[in-house]
């Protein structure tokens, strides 16, 4: 089981106002371990950031200059979470993004490339009603440290989603577990070479007794038939 965490950063809110993805993560987990394979990359967006996103995670146009453009990065992208479980948090968000990045140089939607994608973010409601459910608060809810979090950034919030993400079905890592256990006490190996079978041998009165029983049976088996 391949599963891709991902985040992005963006000029501002809305895909549909001309907004761009200039950040994208994604953290690679095979069977529910972490690979160390990651796919990492800043874009030039070709417009303005809000002064609004980038307060929230500090990047800058002039940074961003001499960045790729989207179009440069997207096959490398799609490559990468390409039949892959993508889990996100508040997939609507990114998923919109990155669809009309794919659509401005003729990509067909993330969805389509994907086996599937995760919402985090509702199934943290699912499973906290009434209660914050962004990253930090379930950071701090699972024990997880986030102290590093001073901004969004999209690796960094890629990797903590990856924490959540574990800790919020822990019970899947058990049964996990507790099926391998089964594998491993049910596979038994016995040696047979130094088995010593006993053979005993019928006496004249079994042989008999045995003999007389078969005839029944074909008597009994001629009368049926």
């Amino acid at each position: 089981m391949r599963q891709i965490f991902l985040d992005t950063e963006t000029t501002g809110l809305y895909p549909d106002q001309g907004h761009r993805v200039i950040e994208i993560a994604a953290v690679e987990m095979i069977n529910r371990r972490p690979t160390n394979n990651h796919f990492h990359v800043y874009l030039n967006p070709e417009r303005e950031i809000d002064a609004a996103a980038q307060e929230v995670h500090g990047i800058t146009l002039e940074f961003l200059q001499d960045k790729p453009l989207f179009a440069a990065i997207a096959q490398e992208l799609v490559a990468f979470v390409q039949d892959a479980e993508l889990i996100i948090h508040n997939a609507p968000f990114d998923v919109g993004f990155l669809n009309a990045e794919f659509g401005r140089i003729g990509l067909k939607p993330i969805q389509t490339i994907c086996d599937r994608i995760t919402d985090t973010l509702k199934m943290a409601k699912e499973a906290r009603p009434g209660q914050r459910n962004n990253l930090d608060a379930l950071c701090k809810h699972f024990g997880i440290d986030n102290s590093k979090r001073t901004l969004h950034g999209a690796l960094l919030d890629a990797e903590l989603l990856a924490e959540v993400y574990m800790a919020m079905t822990r019970g899947q890592d058990s049964l996990l577990i507790d099926l391998q256990q089964v594998k491993e006490e049910q596979a038994v190996t016995i040696e047979t070479s130094s088995v010593k079978l006993r053979v005993l041998q019928a006496d004249g009165d079994e042989l008999q007794a045995h003999r007389v029983y078969l005839d029944g049976l074909k008597k009994a088996g001629a009368e049926h038939w």
